[in-house]
Protein backbone atom coordinates (compact mmCIF):
# COMPACT_ATOMS: atom_id res chain seq x y z
CA UNK A 1 0.00 0.00 0.00
CA UNK A 2 1.49 3.30 -0.99
CA UNK A 3 1.59 6.25 1.34
CA UNK A 4 -1.01 7.98 -0.81
CA UNK A 5 -3.35 5.02 -0.55
CA UNK A 6 -2.74 4.82 3.18
CA UNK A 7 -3.94 8.38 3.62
CA UNK A 8 -7.13 7.51 1.75
CA UNK A 9 -8.18 4.82 4.25
CA UNK A 10 -11.36 5.81 6.08
CA UNK A 11 -10.95 6.61 9.76
CA UNK A 12 -14.48 5.47 10.66
CA UNK A 13 -13.78 1.73 11.09
CA UNK A 14 -11.03 2.41 13.64
CA UNK A 15 -13.26 4.99 15.35
CA UNK A 16 -15.88 2.24 15.66
CA UNK A 17 -13.30 -0.10 17.20
CA UNK A 18 -12.35 2.62 19.71
CA UNK A 19 -16.01 3.23 20.59
CA UNK A 20 -16.69 -0.50 21.00
CA UNK A 21 -13.71 -0.96 23.34
CA UNK A 22 -14.85 1.85 25.63
CA UNK A 23 -18.51 0.85 25.47
CA UNK A 24 -17.76 -2.70 26.63
CA UNK A 25 -15.75 -1.53 29.64
CA UNK A 26 -18.21 1.20 30.66
CA UNK A 27 -21.04 -1.36 30.64
CA UNK A 28 -19.43 -3.12 33.60
CA UNK A 29 -17.77 -0.30 35.56
CA UNK A 30 -20.97 1.01 37.25
CA UNK A 31 -21.52 -2.19 39.24
CA UNK A 32 -17.95 -3.52 39.50
CA UNK A 33 -17.49 -2.20 43.04
CA UNK A 34 -20.67 -3.99 44.15
CA UNK A 35 -19.45 -7.26 42.59
CA UNK A 36 -16.16 -6.97 44.45
CA UNK A 37 -18.00 -6.53 47.78
CA UNK A 38 -20.37 -9.42 47.04
CA UNK A 39 -17.42 -11.68 46.20
CA UNK A 40 -15.69 -10.84 49.50
CA UNK A 41 -13.56 -7.80 48.73
CA UNK A 42 -13.34 -4.36 50.30
CA UNK A 43 -12.36 -0.87 49.11
CA UNK A 44 -8.67 -1.78 49.04
CA UNK A 45 -9.36 -4.90 46.98
CA UNK A 46 -11.43 -2.82 44.57
CA UNK A 47 -8.58 -0.33 44.21
CA UNK A 48 -6.10 -3.12 43.50
CA UNK A 49 -8.51 -4.66 40.98
CA UNK A 50 -8.86 -1.29 39.22
CA UNK A 51 -5.08 -1.09 38.92
CA UNK A 52 -4.74 -4.58 37.38
CA UNK A 53 -5.50 -3.35 33.85
CA UNK A 54 -2.89 -0.54 33.75
CA UNK A 55 -0.36 -2.72 35.62
CA UNK A 56 -0.49 -5.50 33.03
CA UNK A 57 -0.87 -3.02 30.16
CA UNK A 58 2.50 -1.71 31.31
CA UNK A 59 3.94 -5.04 30.10
CA UNK A 60 1.71 -5.72 27.11
CA UNK A 61 1.32 -2.34 25.38
CA UNK A 62 4.99 -1.76 24.39
CA UNK A 63 5.30 -5.32 23.08
CA UNK A 64 2.09 -5.10 21.07
CA UNK A 65 3.12 -1.70 19.74
CA UNK A 66 6.47 -3.08 18.63
CA UNK A 67 4.79 -6.07 16.98
CA UNK A 68 2.44 -3.72 15.11
CA UNK A 69 5.48 -2.02 13.57
CA UNK A 70 6.81 -5.42 12.52
CA UNK A 71 3.73 -7.42 11.54
CA UNK A 72 1.19 -4.69 10.81
CA UNK A 73 -1.50 -2.88 12.77
CA UNK A 74 -4.39 -5.11 11.69
CA UNK A 75 -2.95 -8.34 13.12
CA UNK A 76 -2.17 -6.79 16.49
CA UNK A 77 -5.51 -5.00 16.71
CA UNK A 78 -7.16 -8.37 16.05
CA UNK A 79 -5.02 -10.06 18.72
CA UNK A 80 -5.74 -7.31 21.25
CA UNK A 81 -9.49 -7.30 20.63
CA UNK A 82 -9.59 -11.11 20.86
CA UNK A 83 -7.86 -10.83 24.24
CA UNK A 84 -10.55 -8.41 25.39
CA UNK A 85 -13.24 -10.87 24.26
CA UNK A 86 -11.61 -13.73 26.19
CA UNK A 87 -11.27 -11.55 29.29
CA UNK A 88 -15.03 -10.84 29.29
CA UNK A 89 -15.71 -14.57 28.96
CA UNK A 90 -13.59 -15.15 32.09
CA UNK A 91 -15.45 -12.31 33.79
CA UNK A 92 -18.79 -13.94 32.92
CA UNK A 93 -17.57 -17.25 34.34
CA UNK A 94 -17.00 -15.53 37.70
CA UNK A 95 -20.72 -14.72 37.89
CA UNK A 96 -21.62 -18.43 37.80
CA UNK A 97 -19.03 -19.73 40.28
CA UNK A 98 -20.29 -20.19 43.89
CA UNK A 99 -18.80 -17.71 46.37
CA UNK A 100 -16.75 -20.07 48.51
CA UNK A 101 -14.21 -18.60 50.94
CA UNK A 102 -10.63 -19.71 50.36
CA UNK A 103 -9.07 -17.49 53.02
CA UNK A 104 -10.25 -14.83 55.47
CA UNK A 105 -8.03 -11.77 55.88
CA UNK A 106 -8.31 -9.50 58.91
CA UNK A 107 -5.52 -6.95 59.08
CA UNK A 108 -5.11 -3.52 60.62
CA UNK A 109 -3.34 -2.43 57.43
CA UNK A 110 -5.42 -4.20 54.76
CA UNK A 111 -8.77 -4.33 56.52
CA UNK A 112 -11.18 -7.27 56.40
CA UNK A 113 -11.88 -9.19 53.22
CA UNK A 114 -12.33 -12.73 51.94
CA UNK A 115 -10.44 -14.35 49.08
CA UNK A 116 -12.91 -16.29 46.91
CA UNK A 117 -12.72 -18.04 43.53
CA UNK A 118 -15.04 -15.52 41.77
CA UNK A 119 -12.89 -12.67 43.11
CA UNK A 120 -9.75 -14.36 41.76
CA UNK A 121 -11.42 -14.76 38.36
CA UNK A 122 -12.21 -11.03 38.26
CA UNK A 123 -8.52 -10.33 38.84
CA UNK A 124 -7.51 -12.78 36.11
CA UNK A 125 -9.99 -11.23 33.67
CA UNK A 126 -8.79 -7.66 34.24
CA UNK A 127 -5.13 -8.72 34.15
CA UNK A 128 -5.57 -10.63 30.88
CA UNK A 129 -7.39 -7.69 29.30
CA UNK A 130 -4.54 -5.41 30.36
CA UNK A 131 -1.88 -7.78 29.03
CA UNK A 132 -3.51 -7.81 25.59
CA UNK A 133 -4.68 -4.19 25.95
CA UNK A 134 -2.82 -2.65 23.04
CA UNK A 135 -6.05 -1.42 21.45
CA UNK A 136 -5.48 2.23 22.25
CA UNK A 137 -1.76 2.47 21.43
CA UNK A 138 -2.04 0.47 18.19
CA UNK A 139 -5.20 2.35 17.20
CA UNK A 140 -3.33 5.64 17.73
CA UNK A 141 -0.50 4.36 15.54
CA UNK A 142 -3.09 3.33 12.93
CA UNK A 143 -4.58 6.85 12.93
CA UNK A 144 -1.10 8.34 12.51
CA UNK A 145 -0.51 5.99 9.54
CA UNK A 146 -3.64 7.04 7.66
CA UNK A 147 -3.69 10.76 8.53
CA UNK A 148 -1.74 13.64 7.04
CA UNK A 149 0.18 15.66 9.61
CA UNK A 150 -2.07 18.72 9.27
CA UNK A 151 -5.12 16.63 10.23
CA UNK A 152 -3.66 14.56 13.07
CA UNK A 153 -4.81 16.75 15.94
CA UNK A 154 -8.35 16.74 14.53
CA UNK A 155 -8.37 12.96 14.05
CA UNK A 156 -6.92 12.23 17.49
CA UNK A 157 -9.73 14.45 18.76
CA UNK A 158 -12.18 12.20 16.91
CA UNK A 159 -10.63 9.19 18.63
CA UNK A 160 -11.24 10.86 22.00
CA UNK A 161 -14.81 11.66 20.95
CA UNK A 162 -15.41 7.99 20.13
CA UNK A 163 -14.11 6.97 23.57
CA UNK A 164 -16.22 9.55 25.39
CA UNK A 165 -19.34 8.51 23.49
CA UNK A 166 -18.68 5.00 24.77
CA UNK A 167 -18.45 6.32 28.33
CA UNK A 168 -21.76 8.13 27.86
CA UNK A 169 -23.66 5.23 26.29
CA UNK A 170 -22.18 2.42 28.42
CA UNK A 171 -23.43 3.39 31.90
CA UNK A 172 -26.85 4.30 30.51
CA UNK A 173 -27.15 0.93 28.76
CA UNK A 174 -25.83 -0.85 31.86
CA UNK A 175 -28.56 0.81 33.95
CA UNK A 176 -31.25 -0.51 31.62
CA UNK A 177 -29.84 -4.03 31.39
CA UNK A 178 -28.97 -4.54 35.07
CA UNK A 179 -32.51 -3.97 36.37
CA UNK A 180 -33.73 -7.23 34.78
CA UNK A 181 -33.97 -10.54 36.61
CA UNK A 182 -30.57 -11.48 35.16
CA UNK A 183 -28.80 -8.77 37.18
CA UNK A 184 -25.19 -8.14 36.16
CA UNK A 185 -25.12 -11.09 33.76
CA UNK A 186 -26.92 -9.21 30.99
CA UNK A 187 -24.50 -6.22 30.87
CA UNK A 188 -21.53 -8.61 30.87
CA UNK A 189 -23.15 -10.62 28.06
CA UNK A 190 -23.60 -7.34 26.17
CA UNK A 191 -19.87 -6.60 26.70
CA UNK A 192 -19.04 -10.05 25.27
CA UNK A 193 -21.23 -9.49 22.20
CA UNK A 194 -19.83 -5.99 21.67
CA UNK A 195 -16.26 -7.33 21.89
CA UNK A 196 -17.11 -10.05 19.35
CA UNK A 197 -18.44 -7.36 17.02
CA UNK A 198 -15.11 -5.57 17.46
CA UNK A 199 -13.19 -8.71 16.48
CA UNK A 200 -15.29 -9.15 13.33
CA UNK A 201 -15.03 -5.46 12.50
CA UNK A 202 -11.22 -5.60 12.61
CA UNK A 203 -11.11 -8.84 10.63
CA UNK A 204 -13.32 -7.72 7.75
CA UNK A 205 -13.51 -3.91 7.69
CA UNK A 206 -10.19 -2.54 8.99
CA UNK A 207 -7.53 -2.60 6.22
CA UNK A 208 -3.83 -2.74 6.98
CA UNK A 209 -2.37 0.76 7.27
CA UNK A 210 1.35 0.00 7.19
CA UNK A 211 3.08 0.62 3.88
CA UNK A 212 5.38 -2.42 4.16
CA UNK A 213 4.68 -4.80 7.03
CA UNK A 214 7.32 -7.40 7.80
CA UNK A 215 5.24 -10.49 7.16
CA UNK A 216 7.16 -13.74 7.68
CA UNK A 217 4.22 -15.72 6.24
CA UNK A 218 4.19 -13.83 2.92
CA UNK A 219 3.41 -16.18 0.04
CA UNK A 220 1.48 -18.67 2.15
CA UNK A 221 -2.15 -19.22 1.29
CA UNK A 222 -4.18 -19.96 4.40
CA UNK A 223 -6.61 -18.50 6.88
CA UNK A 224 -3.97 -16.05 8.14
CA UNK A 225 -4.46 -13.99 5.01
CA UNK A 226 -7.65 -12.58 6.52
CA UNK A 227 -5.44 -10.56 8.83
CA UNK A 228 -3.03 -9.26 6.18
CA UNK A 229 -3.54 -7.06 3.14
CA UNK A 230 -0.64 -7.86 0.81
CA UNK A 231 0.97 -4.71 -0.53
CA UNK A 232 2.04 -5.09 -4.14
CA UNK A 233 4.60 -2.32 -3.92
CA UNK A 234 6.30 -4.10 -1.01
CA UNK A 235 6.83 -7.43 -2.72
CA UNK A 236 10.25 -6.59 -4.03
CA UNK A 237 11.38 -4.23 -1.34
CA UNK A 238 13.81 -4.95 1.46
CA UNK A 239 12.41 -5.31 4.91
CA UNK A 240 12.84 -2.32 7.12
CA UNK A 241 14.89 -2.68 10.25
CA UNK A 242 12.68 -3.77 13.09
CA UNK A 243 12.10 -1.13 15.73
CA UNK A 244 12.83 -1.81 19.38
CA UNK A 245 12.17 -0.11 22.69
CA UNK A 246 15.58 1.57 22.71
CA UNK A 247 14.79 3.06 19.32
CA UNK A 248 11.80 4.88 20.84
CA UNK A 249 13.92 6.55 23.54
CA UNK A 250 16.66 7.35 21.02
CA UNK A 251 14.32 9.48 18.90
CA UNK A 252 14.92 13.17 19.52
CA UNK A 253 12.40 14.79 21.91
CA UNK A 254 10.50 11.54 22.63
CA UNK A 255 11.77 11.21 26.25
CA UNK A 256 10.71 14.82 26.86
CA UNK A 257 7.23 14.14 25.48
CA UNK A 258 6.93 11.01 27.63
CA UNK A 259 7.76 13.07 30.73
CA UNK A 260 4.90 15.46 29.87
CA UNK A 261 2.64 12.41 29.34
CA UNK A 262 3.65 11.08 32.75
CA UNK A 263 2.97 14.32 34.62
CA UNK A 264 -0.42 14.88 33.00
CA UNK A 265 -1.64 11.36 33.71
CA UNK A 266 -0.57 11.53 37.35
CA UNK A 267 -2.69 14.68 37.72
CA UNK A 268 -5.63 13.13 35.86
CA UNK A 269 -5.67 10.05 38.05
CA UNK A 270 -5.22 11.99 41.27
CA UNK A 271 -8.41 13.80 40.24
CA UNK A 272 -10.32 10.60 39.43
CA UNK A 273 -9.22 9.00 42.73
CA UNK A 274 -10.01 12.03 44.92
CA UNK A 275 -13.07 13.56 43.27
CA UNK A 276 -15.69 10.90 44.24
CA UNK A 277 -14.74 11.22 47.94
CA UNK A 278 -14.59 15.01 47.61
CA UNK A 279 -18.04 15.10 45.95
CA UNK A 280 -19.59 13.09 48.79
CA UNK A 281 -17.80 14.83 51.68
CA UNK A 282 -17.56 18.44 50.48
CA UNK A 283 -20.35 18.84 47.90
CA UNK A 284 -22.69 16.35 49.65
CA UNK A 285 -23.62 14.70 46.36
CA UNK A 286 -25.31 11.33 46.06
CA UNK A 287 -24.63 8.69 43.37
CA UNK A 288 -27.14 10.22 40.94
CA UNK A 289 -25.62 13.70 41.20
CA UNK A 290 -22.13 12.33 40.72
CA UNK A 291 -23.28 10.30 37.72
CA UNK A 292 -24.83 13.41 36.18
CA UNK A 293 -21.59 15.35 36.67
CA UNK A 294 -19.46 12.75 34.88
CA UNK A 295 -22.04 12.33 32.11
CA UNK A 296 -22.02 16.11 31.59
CA UNK A 297 -18.22 16.10 31.59
CA UNK A 298 -18.14 13.38 28.92
CA UNK A 299 -20.70 15.27 26.83
CA UNK A 300 -18.65 18.49 27.04
CA UNK A 301 -15.53 16.56 26.00
CA UNK A 302 -17.37 15.25 22.93
CA UNK A 303 -18.29 18.83 21.94
CA UNK A 304 -14.79 20.24 22.51
CA UNK A 305 -12.84 17.36 20.96
CA UNK A 306 -15.19 17.26 17.99
CA UNK A 307 -16.36 20.48 16.29
CA UNK A 308 -14.52 22.95 18.56
CA UNK A 309 -11.09 21.31 18.18
CA UNK A 310 -11.67 20.81 14.44
CA UNK A 311 -12.01 24.59 14.00
CA UNK A 312 -9.27 25.50 16.49
CA UNK A 313 -6.71 23.20 14.82
CA UNK A 314 -7.11 25.13 11.56
CA UNK A 315 -5.98 28.36 13.26
CA UNK A 316 -3.53 27.17 15.93
CA UNK A 317 -0.62 24.74 15.83
CA UNK A 318 -0.51 21.58 17.95
CA UNK A 319 2.05 23.09 20.33
CA UNK A 320 -0.02 26.23 20.92
CA UNK A 321 -3.15 24.16 21.53
CA UNK A 322 -1.18 22.05 24.04
CA UNK A 323 0.05 25.18 25.86
CA UNK A 324 -3.40 26.79 26.02
CA UNK A 325 -5.06 23.51 27.01
CA UNK A 326 -2.65 22.73 29.85
CA UNK A 327 -3.07 26.24 31.31
CA UNK A 328 -6.88 25.89 31.29
CA UNK A 329 -6.70 22.34 32.67
CA UNK A 330 -4.59 23.38 35.64
CA UNK A 331 -7.02 26.20 36.44
CA UNK A 332 -9.88 23.68 36.57
CA UNK A 333 -8.21 21.92 39.51
CA UNK A 334 -7.75 25.23 41.35
CA UNK A 335 -11.51 25.90 41.17
CA UNK A 336 -12.25 22.54 42.81
CA UNK A 337 -10.36 23.62 45.92
CA UNK A 338 -13.15 26.11 46.80
CA UNK A 339 -15.66 23.30 47.54
CA UNK A 340 -18.50 25.08 45.76
CA UNK A 341 -21.06 23.29 43.56
CA UNK A 342 -21.26 26.09 40.99
CA UNK A 343 -17.46 26.28 40.75
CA UNK A 344 -17.33 22.50 40.41
CA UNK A 345 -19.47 22.71 37.27
CA UNK A 346 -17.37 25.65 36.03
CA UNK A 347 -14.34 23.41 36.60
CA UNK A 348 -15.98 20.72 34.46
CA UNK A 349 -16.25 23.21 31.58
CA UNK A 350 -12.57 24.15 31.97
CA UNK A 351 -11.62 20.47 32.25
CA UNK A 352 -13.38 19.73 28.94
CA UNK A 353 -11.81 22.72 27.14
CA UNK A 354 -8.33 22.15 28.58
CA UNK A 355 -8.25 18.42 28.05
CA UNK A 356 -10.00 18.68 24.68
CA UNK A 357 -7.40 21.12 23.34
CA UNK A 358 -4.34 19.65 25.00
CA UNK A 359 -4.59 15.89 24.79
CA UNK A 360 -5.22 15.32 21.05
CA UNK A 361 -2.51 17.91 20.32
CA UNK A 362 0.02 16.14 22.55
CA UNK A 363 -0.81 12.85 20.81
CA UNK A 364 -0.44 14.50 17.42
CA UNK A 365 3.02 15.88 18.27
CA UNK A 366 4.13 12.50 19.62
CA UNK A 367 2.99 10.72 16.45
CA UNK A 368 4.86 13.22 14.26
CA UNK A 369 8.05 12.77 16.27
CA UNK A 370 7.74 8.97 15.99
CA UNK A 371 7.74 9.07 12.19
CA UNK A 372 6.50 6.17 10.07
CA UNK A 373 8.95 3.48 11.17
CA UNK A 374 8.56 3.63 14.96
CA UNK A 375 4.91 4.64 15.29
CA UNK A 376 3.74 1.45 17.03
CA UNK A 377 6.58 1.06 19.50
CA UNK A 378 6.43 4.76 20.49
CA UNK A 379 2.68 4.57 21.07
CA UNK A 380 3.19 1.37 23.07
CA UNK A 381 5.89 2.91 25.26
CA UNK A 382 3.70 5.99 25.83
CA UNK A 383 0.90 3.65 26.98
CA UNK A 384 3.32 2.13 29.50
CA UNK A 385 4.15 5.58 30.84
CA UNK A 386 0.44 6.37 31.19
CA UNK A 387 -0.06 3.01 32.93
CA UNK A 388 2.65 3.79 35.48
CA UNK A 389 1.20 7.26 36.04
CA UNK A 390 -2.30 5.78 36.36
CA UNK A 391 -1.18 3.36 39.05
CA UNK A 392 0.71 6.07 40.95
CA UNK A 393 -2.11 8.60 40.61
CA UNK A 394 -4.88 6.18 41.59
CA UNK A 395 -3.03 4.70 44.56
CA UNK A 396 -1.66 7.94 45.96
CA UNK A 397 -4.51 10.26 44.93
CA UNK A 398 -6.90 8.77 47.46
CA UNK A 399 -4.17 8.53 50.09
CA UNK A 400 -3.14 12.18 49.63
CA UNK A 401 -6.76 13.30 49.81
CA UNK A 402 -7.17 11.46 53.11
CA UNK A 403 -4.17 13.37 54.43
CA UNK A 404 -4.59 16.90 53.05
CA UNK A 405 -8.15 17.02 51.65
CA UNK A 406 -8.84 19.68 49.00
CA UNK A 407 -5.14 20.50 48.75
CA UNK A 408 -4.95 17.37 46.60
CA UNK A 409 -6.42 19.40 43.73
CA UNK A 410 -3.87 22.18 44.29
CA UNK A 411 -1.11 19.58 44.05
CA UNK A 412 -2.67 18.27 40.82
CA UNK A 413 -2.84 21.85 39.51
CA UNK A 414 0.85 22.42 40.28
CA UNK A 415 1.73 19.24 38.36
CA UNK A 416 -0.30 20.38 35.33
CA UNK A 417 1.19 23.88 35.52
CA UNK A 418 4.64 22.24 35.42
CA UNK A 419 3.56 20.46 32.22
CA UNK A 420 2.27 23.83 30.97
CA UNK A 421 5.70 25.42 31.41
CA UNK A 422 7.39 22.43 29.78
CA UNK A 423 5.00 22.71 26.83
CA UNK A 424 6.60 25.95 25.64
CA UNK A 425 9.54 23.88 24.42
CA UNK A 426 7.14 22.12 22.03
CA UNK A 427 7.14 25.30 19.92
CA UNK A 428 10.73 24.55 18.90
CA UNK A 429 9.82 21.01 17.84
CA UNK A 430 7.68 22.32 14.99
CA UNK A 431 10.61 24.23 13.51
CA UNK A 432 12.84 21.15 13.23
CA UNK A 433 12.91 18.27 10.81
CA UNK A 434 12.29 15.81 13.65
CA UNK A 435 8.58 15.70 12.83
CA UNK A 436 9.37 14.03 9.52
CA UNK A 437 11.37 11.03 10.71
CA UNK A 438 11.24 7.96 8.50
Amino acid sequence: MSEDNSSKISIYPILSVNFIGTLGLSLVLPFLVFLVERFGGNALVYGILASMYPAFQLVGAPLLGKWSDTYGRKKILFLSQTGTLLSWLIFMLALFIPVVALRDVDSNLLGEFVITIPLILLFIARAFDGLTGGNVSVANAYVADITEEKDRSKNFGRMSVAMNLGFIAGPALAGLLSVTVYGEKLPVLAAIIISLVGVLLIAFFVPESRKCVQNPDRGKSNVKRILVNEHKDCAGSDRKERSGFRDAFAIEHIPYMLLIYFLLFIAFNMFYAAFPVYAIDRLEWDVAEMGFFFSLLSFLLVIVEGPVLSRASKKLSDSRLAIIGSLILGTNFVLLAFSDVLLAYAAAVLFAIGNGFMWPSIQSILSKLAGRTHQGVVQGVSSSFTSIASIVGLVFGGFIYAQVGIWTFIIAAVIVYAAFLMSFRLLSFETTDSLELD
